[in-house]
């Protein structure tokens, strides 16, 4: 039997960067031991409140 998981996500969201965003998004990953995907949704986070829909 297969557990539930938490945080389930079904939706995928692409986004074109250029040549050097996509380096560093690939630098900071390493850097913080993060997969790119949690470091776009931190960034996500990091707009104010008041700013979000």
């Amino acid at each position: 039997m297969r557990r539930k998981k938490e945080n389930v996500r079904y939706h995928v969201v692409s986004v074109r960067v250029s040549h050097e965003d996509r380096e560093t998004l690939e630098y900071l990953s390493k850097q913080t031991n993060m997969k790119v995907s949690d470091l776009m949704r931190e960034a996500l986070l990091a707009v104010p409140a008041k700013e979000r829909p």
